[in-house]
C-alpha cells in the first residue's frame, strides 16, 4: 500500500506531522460550528491587515489544523510562508464536521469574515476561497452575504480545484462501499474502518458535491445518464440554493486552479479496464471497472453463497481517465476514496490483497475546476479549456494532472503573482 496522505477529498495532502509539537498559528478564533487558525505576516503583530481566508475541503469529522497546515507549507512549495513574507496574513477556516452540508458550513464562513473584518487593522480588502468544498462553501457565503446586502468587503475570491461543476467518484466504488458496510459493517474490531467509506460517501456533503451518487449497491443496478438522473436530491437542492444567492458573488474578482490540464490530454487511465479484482475467500469473483461510454457492467459484487450483485451505468462518459485532480492514493484513515480504498477494503474483509490495477481517477475535472462546462459531456471532459466560457474571471490549469488539491509551485506562485496585483 503506498504511504498514506492526508484527506484527498479536500485539504491539500501532506505527511501527517508527529505529535506532540508547537502550534504553527498565531492565533485562534473560535467560530459556531469550525475554528479559524491566523497566522499573521510579521513578528509582534496582533491583528491582521491583509487576510487571506482558506477554507478545508471534504472529510469525516473534524478539520486538522496541523495536517491542513502541513499539506500547504511541507510539499514543493510552502505557501503559507511565501503569503507571510509578502505581507499577508493567512487564515485556515476548518469545521467541527467537514462532511456536513455546504450551506451548514457557510455560515461558519460567513462568521469567520465577519471576525477577519473586524480583527483587521487598516482598510485593505480581503481574499476568501478554499480548497476542494471549501472554495464551494466560501463562494456560497459571499453570495449568500451579497444577496443579504451585507458588505464582506472581499475584492478577490479564489478556488483551489473546486468542483463547480460537481466531482466524480466511480460508481463501482460507490457501490463496493454500500456493499461491504451492508455485509461486514458489523464484523468486530474492524466494522467501524469498513463502513467509514459508505457513510463518508452518503454524507450530505458527499451528496451535494458528486455529480453521480448511489446511495446502495442495489440502487447501483442501473445509473443512466440524463438531465436528473443519478444526481442526489440534495444536489439538486444545493443548485438551487446556489442559484437563490446569485450563483456567483458579483463583487470580487474570479480566480481559481486546477491540478488537471487545460489541454484535453487525460490522464491515460483506460476505460472498461479492470481497476480491482478479489479472488478471497470472501469477496472471489469481485470485479471493479473504470468508467467506460455507453452500456456497461461496470463492477461484479461478489459474496461468497450469494448471487453477485451488478453494477451497471449507460451512456456516461469515460471519465476515470479525464482531465483534472486525481485521487493519487488511498489513506487508511483520512478523506481519500477510490479505486485504491476499495481494494483495501477488499483486503481487510479477505484477509488477503486484491488485485489492484488502477488506484487514482479524476475526482475534479478540469472543466469542473475552472467552471467552464458540465461533466456530462465526453466532449467537454477532452477538450482544451476554452477560456471564454469560464465564470471565472481568471484561471490557471497544472502542466500535467496531478493530485487533487496538491500545492504545486506552478499553482502557488500564480496565486501570489494574482494577489499581489490587487
Amino acid at each position: 500500500m503506498s504511504t498514506p496522505v492526508v484527506s484527498i477529498w479536500g485539504a491539500p495532502p501532506g505527511a501527517r506531522p508527529a505529535a506532540p509539537q508547537a502550534d504553527p498559528w498565531n492565533t485562534t478564533w473560535p467560530l459556531r460550528g469550525g475554528t479559524a487558525w491566523v497566522f499573521h505576516s510579521s513578528p509582534g503583530q496582533t491583528h491582521v491587515k491583509r487576510p487571506v481566508i482558506l477554507a478545508d475541503g471534504f472529510s469525516i469529522g473534524p478539520s486538522e489544523p496541523h495536517a491542513l497546515y502541513a499539506g500547504l507549507e511541507n510539499g514543493q512549495y510552502p505557501f503559507i510562508s511565501k503569503l507571510r513574507e509578502n505581507g499577508f496574513d493567512v487564515v485556515l477556516l476548518g469545521f467541527d464536521e467537514r462532511s456536513a452540508s455546504i450551506l451548514d458550513n457557510a455560515d461558519v464562513a460567513v462568521e469567520c469574515i465577519r471576525r477577519a473584518i473586524a480583527d483587521r487593522e487598516g482598510p485593505a480588502p480581503l481574499t476568501v476561497g478554499g480548497f476542494s468544498m471549501g472554495g464551494l462553501v466560501t463562494r456560497y457565503a459571499l453570495a449568500k452575504m451579497e444577496s443579504q446586502m451585507e458588505d464582506h468587503e472581499t475584492s478577490t475570491y479564489l478556488s483551489y480545484d473546486t468542483p463547480h461543476r460537481g466531482a466524480w467518484l466511480p460508481i463501482a466504488v460507490q457501490a463496493f462501499a454500500h456493499f461491504v458496510k451492508e455485509h461486514w459493517g458489523s464484523t468486530p474490531g474492524i466494522g467501524p474502518l469498513l463502513s467509514r467509506f459508505s457513510i463518508m460517501v452518503n454524507s450530505d456533503a458527499a451528496r451535494q458535491l458528486l455529480r453521480w451518487h448511489v446511495e446502495t449497491a442495489d440502487a447501483a443496478a442501473d445509473v443512466p445518464l440524463d438531465v436528473s438522473a443519478g444526481q442526489d436530491q440534495a444536489r439538486t437542492d444545493f443548485l438551487e440554493a446556489l442559484e437563490q444567492v446569485g450563483g456567483w458573488p458579483m463583487r470580487p474578482r474570479l480566480l481559481g486552479v486546477a491540478n488537471g490540464t487545460a489541454t484535453g490530454a487525460g490522464n491515460d487511465i483506460p476505460a472498461g479496464a479492470p481497476a480491482v479484482v478479489s479472488s478471497g475467500p470472501q469477496l472471489g469473483g469481485t470485479r471493479l471497472d473504470t468508467q467506460d461510454k455507453g452500456q456497461q457492467t461496470v463492477a461484479e459484487l461478489a459474496k461468497t453463497g450469494a448471487d453477485p450483485v451488478p453494477v451497471r451505468t449507460r451512456d456516461l462518459p469515460d471519465i476515470d481517465g479525464a482531465p483534472g485532480g486525481l485521487f493519487p492514493e488511498a489513506p487508511l484513515l483520512d478523506g481519500a476514496a477510490n479505486f485504491g480504498m476499495a481494494a483495501m477494503l477488499a483486503g481487510l474483509v479477505d484477509q488477503t490483497p486484491a488485485e489492484l490495477t488502477y488506484n487514482a481517477s479524476t475526482f475534479v475535472p478540469t472543466v469542473s475546476a475552472v467552471a467552464s462546462a458540465d461533466i456530462d459531456d465526453r466532449n467537454n471532459l477532452y477538450s482544451k479549456v476554452d477560456r471564454d466560457s469560464s465564470d471565472l474571471h481568471d484561471f490557471a490549469c497544472a502542466t500535467a494532472n496531478e493530485g487533487h488539491t496538491v500545492m504545486t509551485e506552478e499553482l502557488g506562485q500564480w496565486i501570489l503573482d494574482r494577489l499581489q496585483e490587487a
